[in-house]
């Protein structure tokens, strides 16, 4: 298996998606390589997609800005896979909340499911604690200002939960948490996201 994942590099946690995932390439013995995606021109061999954590609205109106919007949603068409974490997965997400409304937050509206962008609170009220996966098993979830899928229908399934909550769904050939799996240390997770491509 050797591919190509970009991470897009317009605000969030960036570089710590590129250090796990390489991290994650060699636990599991995949020649794999991750890079940063800035504009269109850098996806050109990409072969699939994380849209990092950060805050929604600004990373809504950068990809707008800086062309990649339209080049995302035409990649999750094509069926590339994408994984969307914290601010990444309510850009995902067809439905969002009051909050998403009030910011004019544009939503990539690629996975039937419903989300509240700051459901655990403001980023002083971070914590973490573990959540169930499906496939995995237990995982340490790191929640910072960290959104909730309310509500999934149609072919958009949920793989965990915390607490009785959706943290995690899948819909096809994209991924959507409200966690940060590139702050644990843990690659379990990022097996998903390959077992996708």
């Amino acid at each position: 298996m050797d591919f190509r994942i970009g991470v897009i590099g317009l605000q969030g946690d960036v570089e710590e998606h590129i250090t796990a995932l390489g991290r994650a390439f060699d636990e599991f013995g995949i020649e794999g390589e991750a890079r940063w995606i800035r504009r269109p021109p850098d996806l050109e061999d990409i072969d699939g997609i994380v849209l990092p954590g950060g805050e929604s609205t600004t990373i809504s109106k950068l990809l707008t800005k800086f062309g990649l919007r339209e080049a995302l949603i035409k990649m999750a068409g094509e069926g590339a896979p994408i994984l969307g974490t914290c601010a990444g997965c309510v850009l995902l997400a067809k439905e969002g909340d009051e909050l998403v409304e009030k910011t004019g937050t544009e939503l990539l509206s690629l996975m039937e499911m419903g989300v509240d962008r700051n459901a655990f609170g403001p980023q002083s009220e971070s914590f973490e604690a573990p959540i169930q996966i499906e496939g995995v098993g237990v995982y340490p979830g790191v929640f910072i200002r960290a959104p909730l899928i309310t509500r999934v229908w149609g072919d958009c399934e949920v793989l965990g939960s915390f607490d009785g909550r959706i943290v995690l769904a899948r819909e096809g050939n994209l991924l959507a948490a409200s966690f940060h799996p590139e702050l644990t240390g843990d690659s379990r997770f990022y097996r998903l996201f390959f077992d996708m491509f």
